[in-house]
């Protein structure tokens, strides 16, 4: 059931899966505001839109602010965060800042883009954080947590990765290996991630893992 008059707030806007995702909730009948958190201000100007800059550092004293519901798509690599450490800062500490600030802001329904391969236990240290946010966010104590693991993300990037470019370029030609049990692993458009996450949101759907076949698959619903 399409759920109506939703509030929404969302951090990671200016990236791959974010930027989608706020376009979508912006153009969304049944959202009637949206409350966008960055370190800078979206060139983005919507009647629905509330921008707020604000330090990731300091999460505890931004807000609160009024939403039904939250986006989080904060991410980055480790490679661009410069160190193991920098790269927990926000994938960890600034994804479980956010959740606490949707909490206390009366967000009852989360809505997290993780990674394949997220686990807690896992000894590469990539997916060990990723899967350790995770957890951490099921302690928070939403009514609604679905969190999103996709593959590889494929679209265009404000910054340069190039190894991610290359991986875009070649990946999407063998498609045809990824199949059975390997299926979650083949890559996937950012906008189709941002589509099934807003979907989820749209009908009201209960906690659950999403891996990329299962995202695909509600995205297409989303396009009907």
């Amino acid at each position: 059931m399409e759920q109506k008059g939703r509030k929404a707030l969302i951090t990671g806007a200016s990236g791959l899966v974010g930027g989608h995702a706020l376009g979508l909730l912006l153009a969304d009948p049944g959202c009637s505001q949206v409350a966008s958190l960055g370190r800078r201000t979206l060139e983005l100007k919507d009647p629905k839109l509330r921008q707020a800059v604000v330090d990731f550092d300091k999460l505890e004293l931004a807000g609160p602010f009024d939403c039904d519901e939250a986006f989080c798509c904060l991410g980055t690599t480790i490679r661009k965060a410069g160190s193991q450490e920098a790269f927990r800062k926000i994938d960890f500490e600034a994804t479980l800042a956010f959740a606490r600030l949707a909490k206390r802001s009366g967000a009852t329904r989360f809505y997290l883009v993780s990674s394949t391969g997220a686990d807690a236990r896992s000894r590469v240290f990539y997916s060990r954080v990723k899967g350790e946010i995770e957890a951490a966010l099921h302690a928070v104590g939403f009514d609604t947590l679905v969190i999103l693991r996709p593959s590889l993300l494929l679209g265009e990037r404000s910054e340069s990765r190039p190894l991610e470019r290359f991986a875009s370029a070649i990946l999407p030609r063998l498609s045809f290996l990824f199949q059975g049990p390997l299926r979650s692993y083949r890559p996937i458009k950012a906008e189709v991630v941002a589509r099934a996450m807003v979907h989820a949101a749209a009908q009201g759907l209960g906690s659950q893992n999403l891996d990329s076949e299962r995202i695909e698959e509600l995205a297409a619903r989303r396009a009907r």
